[in-house]
Formats: C-alpha cells, structure tokens, sequence
C-alpha cells in the first residue's frame, strides 16, 4: 500500500507559529514573574529593618545624597533610597515624586542638598541616624544639649518625624546651662508646635501657684532653724526678695492682701523671737552672740521684704520699742572675741540704717518723742562702732594680704559697701531736721563736744539749725508781725 508523506516544508510554518506562541508565551510569564518579585522585593526592602544597610556602604547605595556649602564644600554621601523614604517626607518627595534629582555615571539617583557650613556635621549625623534603631539609644548618643539641638534643626529641615520625637524626648529631660537656655529660647518657637515641649520648663505659672510658692518660702526663711541650714534659709531669702524685684520684667509675685497677712504673721513671729532672745541675753547672758546675729540678719533681710510690699509699719515700731536692748546687749558683750563684737554690732547698724532710713522717707509716721528717741539710741551707737569695724577691716585685710588666706577672708564678711554710710549720715541729718529746734539743738551740741566727730558729719543739720533759728522771729511773725513793725 502505497504512503502518502506530506512535506516537511509544509508543517515548516505551523511549527514556526506553534513554537512562536509558546516563545511568548514563556516570555510573557516570565516578564510577569519578574515585575512581581521586583515590587515585591522593593516592598520588602521599604519595609525591613535598616540593620541591612550600611551608611557609606557604596557597593549596595543606590542613591547619593551631595552635601553642599556656601564655602565650596561638596561631600557625596552614598545612601539607599528606601531608607531615606522611610526616615524622611524631604527625601520621599525628592525621590518617588520627580522633584529635582539627577543621574550620575553610575546610574545612581543623585540628591543635592545645600546647608550652612556650621550644619554640615548634623545634616551627616541626621543621615547616619537613618540607620539605626532611634527607640533604642541612650541620651549619650546625643552627646549634648547642643549637638541634639542642632540635630533637631536639620531633622525639622528634613521632615524627620522619629528623630524630631527623640530630639525633643532628650532635650525636654536633661538640665541645660545658661548658654543653652538661650540657644533654646532663640531656636524653639520657630520650629512649630512638635518642639514646644521643650521650653515646658519656662512656661509662666498661674498667680496663685506662684503665691502659694512665696507663702510657704516666707515660713520657711522666717522659721527658727538649726544652724547647719543656714545656707538653704539664706539662698530662700533671696530668692524671695528676686520674687519681689523689678526690673524689666515685672514683679514674679502679686502681693495680695492674703500674702501681706501671712508675712504680717510671719515677721510678727520672727520679732517675738527676737524680743524673748534678748530678754534671755540680759537676764541669763548664755546665748551665744552668733545666735544673734542670725536674727539680726533675719531682721536686715525683712526690710528689705516689708518695704517692697510696703508694710514697714509693725517692723519699725518694733524695732524703735527694743533698741535700747539690742544695744545695751552689744555693750555687755565685752567677753566675747573682737571679730564677734564687730560682726554684731556691722548687723545691728544694718538693721537700724534700714528702719531708720524709712522713719526718713516719711513711710512710716512716729511721733516726734519715738524719732528723738531713735537719733538719741543709734547715733551714739553709730558714732562709736564706725572707727572700730573701719579699723578692725583694715586689720584684717592687712594681715590677709601677708598671709594669703585666714583672716582676709573674714574680713570680707565684715565689710560694708561706703554707700550704706552715706545713706545713714543723710538719714540722720533728714530725723534731725525733722525734730523741734530744742532737741535739734541738744543733738548737735552733742556733736560739737565729741572728740572726734568725723562720723555722723551733721555739718549739714547745723548749717540749717542755725538759719532756722536766726531769722525764726521773723519768719514766724507773718503778714501781721510785718505791718505791726511798720
């Protein structure tokens, strides 16, 4: 039986098209495979931790961030862009939505970024921070206050979410000094409402907060304290009478009338236990100088509270009622030590220059027999003690220059600034002017015949004392002495 073969040349084209299908075929299921895997990959590699990139790493970067400066500068910073679109929205709009970047010969997508040349090292700290864990690093890594603020600039700049929270977390718990406080304040507000917790620390506090505050701190440096706190009442003083001060901000505290009530209480206190103090220093004479001391520099620093807040009144009468004990208690201290004597005697001048300077001013009104009272008990006082805490200072400087240390340091303690005995000669000659001419002319007489009456110098007072008193008759006799003399 005869076969019939067909030509090979006539399946040549069927075969052709057959293979041709399957060519495409594969090749189509490949090219979808590979797109897949790709975005699949490029998923993951968006999404992994950055523990599989290095930064600088330049074999796997496929991006290069170019550092550039107004010096001329130019660093290029080889990078990987599903980190940097990760860590920063600046970055992200660089690269995924064709804002200006450019290729370089190594196909790699080039971003320039300009900066100040005092920020290039925390634009590259910024970059390096990209690539590591930020929730778990220690405030060490920061190094400082500064180098986390300056880091804070750049990630604001960059848009660096998790880096501006760690800047901030850091920043809003370390101490700061001086210098770094105003670097703060002056950087802070104009980065927007992501750093204002930083300058939580400086926000002002409600009225009543801050009058709460100076209540308890007043009981406190009024209080009757063992002596090894002396220092935590001293620096409570002070920090009380700045409450008070102004300045060119306004005063920290509004004095209302319960706050003038609580120091009313407080010093009234502080009083009665100097009065029960003195008592027992003339009675007994066991306590020790020291002691009063310490409630004489109470009392110097209450002065200078009651006159800011205006209510000098109940300290100046007071005080006018226990003069004559503070100063007979001085003299009777004839046994105690020369630096001692001197020291007590420079804090009760402190006190009285003070009381005296208000009776002065008019602030507080005294009948004119407690003023002649005043002039009588401290001038006298002042008189004796000016030459001998002169001369003792000058001691105990000169022996401070010779021996380096020791006594030149007490007598730091014992000086006083010469403005405070101008203020008090002033003052007394202001209360004496102010007296009847009788008892003006009592008290100067008393001057004149003082052996050395260099301190108080009451040339002034006399000069008017004697004015006063020569043309008195004519000056007194009025519109109708003068047409009864015509």
């Amino acid at each position: 039986m005869l076969k019939m073969e067909t030509p090979v040349c006539c399946f040549t084209p069927l075969i052709s098209m057959f293979l041709t299908n399957i060519l495409l075929s594969s090749w189509t299921l490949v090219v979808s495979r590979f797109t897949f895997f790709h975005e699949f990959s490029f998923f993951l590699q968006v999404n992994e931790t950055k523990t599989s990139f290095c930064f600088g790493d330049r074999s796997s970067s496929d991006v290069i961030v170019r550092l550039r400066t107004e010096n001329g500068r130019d660093e290029w910073l080889y990078c990987h862009s599903n980190i940097l679109i990760q860590k920063s929205k600046y970055f992200s709009d660089r690269l995924l939505e064709n804002r200006p970047t450019c290729q370089i010969l190594d196909s790699r997508n080039c971003v320039e970024v300009s900066c100040p040349e005092t920020c290039f090292d925390c634009h590259v700290s910024v970059l390096r921070l990209f690539y590591v864990s930020i929730e778990n690093m220690s405030g060490d890594a920061w190094h400082n206050v500064m180098n986390a603020l300056g880091i804070l600039r750049v990630a604001v700049e960059l848009d660096c979410p998790e880096i501006v929270s760690a800047c901030v977390n850091y920043l809003e718990a370390v101490p700061w000094e001086e210098n770094e406080e105003e670097e703060i304040l002056s950087t802070i507000p104009g980065m927007g409402t992501q750093a204002l917790a930083i300058l939580s620390r400086l926000e002002p506090v409600d009225h009543s907060v801050v009058a709460t505050i100076f209540i308890s701190g007043i009981r406190f440096a009024t209080s009757s304290l063992p002596p090894n706190m002396s220092d935590l009442k001293t620096s409570t003083q002070e920090q009380l009478e700045y409450m008070l001060s102004e300045d060119d901000d306004e005063p920290l505290l509004v004095a209302t009338e319960e706050v003038r009530l609580e120091v009313r209480e407080c010093m009234k206190r502080l009083i009665d236990r100097l009065n029960a103090f003195l008592e027992s220093l003339l009675c007994e004479a066991q306590e020790s100088l020291e002691l009063f001391q310490s409630h004489l520099s109470d009392l110097s620093w209450a002065c200078q509270i009651l006159t800011k807040l205006e209510i000098m009144r109940e300290l100046v009468v007071s005080w006018t009622e226990v003069s004559d004990k503070v100063v007979k208690v001085v003299q009777l201290a004839a046994g105690e030590s020369n630096e001692v004597v001197i020291m007590t005697k420079l804090k009760a001048i402190e006190v009285a220059s003070k009381v005296l300077e208000t009776i002065s001013y008019g602030s507080v009104i005294l009948p004119t027999s407690k003023r002649l009272h005043m002039v009588k008990i401290w001038l006298p006082f002042v008189r004796a003690a000016r030459p001998l805490i002169d001369d003792f200072t000058s001691k105990s400087n000169h022996e401070g220059e010779g021996e380096g240390e020791g006594e030149g340091e007490v007598s730091g303690e014992l000086k006083i600034d010469a403005e405070m005995w101008q203020s008090l000669e002033s003052t007394f000659v202001s209360i004496i002017l102010a007296l009847p001419s009788a008892d003006q002319a009592e008290i100067l007489n008393g001057w004149l015949v003082d052996d050395h009456p260099r301190y108080p110098d009451l040339t002034e007072a006399f000069d008017v004392w004697c004015y006063r008193t020569k043309v008195a008759k004519r000056r007194l006799a009025g519109p109708c002495g003068k047409e009864g003399q015509s």
